[in-house]
């Protein structure tokens, strides 16, 4: 069955990085198209970006332009988010999504926090 696993969310300090990771199964990893959302507290799920199944990437979120960055790795099944300069608005669980046959699947998301 189709399976989304985000990791590499931790609390990290204002101005640090950080690299999220999607490892997805269950599907032809390479021929489908990824998403990055958010959802900060109290907040709705935001789309951060999209990267295509070729890799052509297209971040929505204006404010993680210049810092966040997607990329995949088709032989390895994982998609990724670059995380640079954090701020303490960044702070949500982030949450790679998939899309097949008119489904979507969502992984559990991973917790990012960005504190002093």
């Amino acid at each position: 069955q189709v399976q989304l696993v985000e990791s590499g969310g931790v609390l990290v300090q204002p101005g640090g990085s950080l690299k999220l990771s999607c490892a997805a199964s269950g599907f032809t990893f390479s021929s489908v198209h990824m998403w990055w959302y958010r959802q900060a507290p109290g907040e709705e799920r935001e789309l951060v970006g999209f990267i295509s199944s070729s890799g052509g990437v297209s971040l929505f979120l204006e404010s993680a332009k210049g810092r966040f960055r997607i990329s995949r790795d088709n032989t390895k099944n994982t998609m990724y988010l670059q995380m640079k300069n954090l701020k303490p608005e960044d702070t949500a669980v982030y949450y790679c999504n998939a899309r097949l046959e008119g489904t979507s699947y969502w992984g559990q998301g991973t917790q990012v926090t960005v504190s002093s």
